[in-house]
């Protein structure tokens, strides 16, 4: 039997901007005094257009924390880091993932992920492909009185073509150009609006560093590092006069070191830092009775602390790393302040982090495990990782489960389903630069 999750249409239309009523941050309780007193951390979580791009897709990632920049490339390379591709051991691979999502709140919603790659002739560059598809399972829209508007499974979907090239034998760059789309109303009209599909396109630029002959005491080790800078793009707008949303611009680096402690066994220990690349929501002025105040200039709310977040993509992209308004309150004379600190404390909370560790037994058998942590104030994601993995000719099975570290977390019990064929393994040659 389909499962229908009645919900308003205006609810659904101003979650998605279509309506006044964004949510922003709020300033600290009026009594707040500058008197010595502390102001409690207020939550600010910055929210984007089609945060399903930020999903890792893969169970090998997804076992190690969702750390995934500088692992060793695969055809799962393409959303973490395309300029991996580069350096992939095959000459050709591809790979499928599936993963029933936030099956804690509803039954039906799934992310499936298809992505390959192809090495070409001269070993130094290659070209890969995927295609991300976000199943939002069955809604069923209502009126403001509960009436039935019409039933509809929203969808989202993004596809990408990738190229990566080798600069020297130890560093290469990769570019991957995207299309999204994300269709979540099916064209309801709510109070005169007409909503549509948002529709943008955006790309990554991707560095990656390796050196295969690195040592760590009398053990070869490889050492990695890796830079993915990915949906760099155009708004998003779900009607034809509503304001346009960031998509999830996301700066993503890190490393990776590989052991090889015998003939049989490796470890190889891995770590993402993570920072969204769009406004902060600021604390908007309130006049003596709480209410926003509107410039009469610009027609956007006045800003207390922090920065309109109308603005374009790059003015977004250079402004995320110092628009965090902090903790603001309001003095005896309704004047509003910010805490001390409290600015760069915010930004340094807008980071995330993620690690993970991998160990392979005769490059046929994997385990693997890892941590995500983010700030409670920025989202509250915490959860532990375990997956595993199996090679068996050119086939590659993964699995991953995660373990949530936070109570009544919809992630909980999370699983993610992999399976990898590879081609032909690339014939090592002597490269000139």
């Amino acid at each position: 039997m389909t499962f229908l999750r009645p919900i308003s249409a205006v609810t659904v239309v101003t979650a998605l901007g279509l309506l006044p009523g964004s949510v922003f941050a709020q300033p600290c309780d009026p009594q707040f005094r500058a008197s010595g007193q502390q102001c409690n951390d207020q939550l600010n979580t910055i929210t984007t257009a089609v945060p399903f791009l930020l999903i890792s897709p893969d169970s090998r990632a997804g076992g190690m924390g969702d750390a995934g920049v500088a692992i060793s490339p695969d055809a799962n390379a393409i959303h973490w880091n395309p300029s991996k591709l580069a350096f992939a051991e095959n000459d050709g691979e591809f790979s499928m993932s599936y993963s029933p999502w936030l099956r804690n709140l509803v039954p039906d919603m799934s992310l499936a992920y298809l992505a390959g790659y192809k090495r070409l002739s001269n070993k130094r560059s290659a070209i890969g492909g995927s295609l991300r598809y976000f199943n939002l399972g069955s809604i069923l829209f209502t009126d403001v009185n509960g009436s039935t508007i019409r039933d509809f499974k929203p969808a989202e979907f993004a596809v990408d073509l990738a190229f990566a090239q080798k600069f020297s034998d130890r560093f290469s760059g990769g570019i991957a150009i995207r299309y999204i789309n994300s269709n979540l109303t099916g064209g309801i009209s709510v109070q005169g609006a007409n909503s549509k599909a948002g529709q943008s396109v955006a790309a990554d630029v991707s560095f990656f560093y390796m050196n295969d002959q690195a040592q760590m005491g009398d053990k070869d080790a490889t050492f990695a590092f890796g830079v993915n800078v990915s949906n760099i793009g155009a708004k998003m707008s779900y009607t034809e006069t509503a304001a346009q949303n960031f998509i999830p611009i996301n700066l993503r680096l890190g490393p990776s070191i590989k052991l090889e402690l015998d003939q049989y066994n490796s470890i190889a220990f891995n770590m993402d830092v993570n920072k969204l690349l769009v406004p902060t929501p600021p604390v908007y002025l309130l006049d003596e009775n709480g209410a926003l105040i509107i410039d009469p200039v610009t027609g956007n709310y006045q800003v207390a602390s922090g920065r309109d977040p109308d603005v374009g993509v790059m003015s977004g992209i250079l402004g995320s790393f110092t628009d965090a308004p902090g903790n603001v309150g309001y003095d005896d004379n309704g004047k509003p302040y910010v805490e001390s600190g409290s600015r760069l404390r915010e930004e340094l909370r807008e980071i995330n982090l993620a690690g993970g560790f991998e160990y392979w037994y005769a490059e046929q058998f994997a385990f693997r495990t890892g941590y995500f942590w983010e700030h409670y104030t920025k989202g509250n994601r915490k959860y532990f990782t375990l997956g595993a993995g199996v090679k068996y000719s050119i086939f590659t099975l993964d699995l991953s489960y995660l373990i949530a570290n936070t109570q009544r977390s919809p992630l909980a019990n999370t699983l993610r389903f992999t399976l990898g064929f590879k081609f032909d393994k690339a014939k090592k040659k002597p490269e000139s630069n």
